[in-house]
């Protein structure tokens, strides 16, 4: 039986998506139907803070929690609540549609943690079932040319709180650069996040 993560990973999703401030975004309403479809049994949450409120604080700002079930598989997602520019907004100036509106994008991220949709939030034009394999170019330098060095990027920047990424030694001691960062945390996480929000959002990451 082929894995159910690779059935929803090979759908081109490229049709229904748009941009918008240099960001792609997926219809939460198709991606929903299409997991349906596949898979009739799927089910979703959105995770309650301990008053009964759909979105989770910290006093400053906020986020909601959202859960997608697909094959008894849970994935979890949490997503600030931001602004058109994808800055968190303050917590006094939050509305229902604001926290209506990222549920809605966090579930989206929820279910392409299943495979459908993923390669878009990994900055892909293509799933890897439709990609071409890319042509090998021989980068072999002419002699007595100078070595190169790869350089960092000038500057990432935090998707949550704004702050710029910088370079940092992880657990084993392994120097993590900021195009290293930004992609993991993109992987991992479908956004560019600094270290401190990591720690804030995704507490368990740390461990």
């Amino acid at each position: 039986m082929e894995n159910y993560f690779k059935t929803l990973n090979d759908i081109n999703v490229n049709d229904k998506t748009e941009k918008k401030n240099g960001l792609t975004y997926l219809s939460w309403a198709w991606a929903w139907g299409e997991v349906k479809k596949l898979f009739p049994d799927a089910t979703y949450t959105i995770y309650e803070n301990s008053d009964g409120w759909n979105y989770h604080t910290d006093g400053r700002t906020a986020w909601v929690k959202t859960g997608v079930t697909v094959n008894g598989i849970e994935h979890i997602e949490y997503l600030p609540v931001m602004d058109s520019r994808n800055r968190s907004i303050p917590l006094e100036n939050i509305t229902s549609f604001d926290v209506n509106k990222t549920i809605q994008r966090s579930l989206t991220k929820a279910v392409a943690r299943h495979g459908l949709g993923l390669y878009v939030y990994a900055g892909e034009d293509l799933p890897e079932s439709e990609s071409a394999e890319p042509e090998k170019k021989d980068v072999t330098p002419p002699p007595g040319a100078p070595a190169y060095k790869a350089k960092d990027p000038e500057m990432f920047k935090c998707n949550v709180c704004g702050a710029k990424l910088v370079p940092y030694q992880d657990r084993n001691g392994k120097e993590i650069s900021i195009r290293q960062h930004a992609a993991g945390s993109t992987k991992k996480f479908g956004q560019v996040l600094c270290l401190d929000c990591i720690r804030k959002m995704y507490p368990d990451s740390a461990k």
